[in-house]
């Protein structure tokens, strides 16, 4: 699979379904910024259910302001505020530990960039995984991709209809099983296991 997608925020399981099962990857970086997308969002199993959690970015003037371009908002102390949703939600899953001192510091790196947020995350989470891939950044933008796998869509969480496989959830026993949150749901209850968890699921 040449698979075409593009780089979001601790991705949703789909986004690494796709990235652990293709030959080769290509981010989409030749696209407008849209808000209500994972491109700054992603969705984690709290106490109380789903929760989203949200990246601010300063408002451009521009109608249509490119991805690669769009700069985070440092007035809010958002990446405290993420962290600490993730240890109420996951400290006591079986590998949050584990992986705690690989996830922790991109929540202290000041980024100016979304876009290079995003990479880092996936390449933190690909590490943590065991997972190695390569992957190359698109030119121009193609509102057609036939020469590739295009999972562009999958960035809008709504359009994203994937469903897969039951694995065991901290607060499942509150809530059952909440399908397609961010890797990170899957990385620290399933641990280095996640990456045949992915292979073996199947995208629509």
């Amino acid at each position: 699979m040449n698979l075409l997608i593009h780089p979001s925020y601790f991705p949703s399981i789909s986004h690494f379904v796709a990235i652990a099962q293709a030959e080769k990857v290509h981010f989409e970086m030749g696209d407008n910024y849209q808000k209500q997308t994972n491109r700054n969002r992603m969705f984690i199993y709290s106490p109380n259910g789903v929760q989203l959690l949200n990246i601010p970015v300063k408002h451009s003037k521009e109608a249509h302001q490119p991805m690669k371009d769009v700069r985070l908002e440092t007035a809010f102390d958002w990446q405290k505020q993420h962290f600490k949703s993730l240890e109420m939600a996951y400290r006591t899953s079986p590998f949050f530990e584990y992986f705690e001192d690989a996830i922790q510091p991109i929540f202290q790196k000041k980024h100016n960039f979304l876009v290079d947020l995003n990479y880092e995350t996936i390449e933190i989470v690909s590490k943590c995984l065991g997972l190695k891939f390569s992957y190359e950044e698109t030119q121009e933008y193609f509102k057609e991709a036939p020469d590739f796998t295009d999972l562009r869509p999958l960035i809008i969480g709504k359009k994203d209809n994937n469903q897969f496989d039951p694995y065991t959830q901290v607060f499942e026993d509150r809530h059952g099983f909440l399908n397609n949150l961010s890797i990170l749901d899957l990385l620290f209850n399933e641990g280095r296991y996640a990456v045949e968890y992915l292979k073996k699921q199947t995208l629509i």
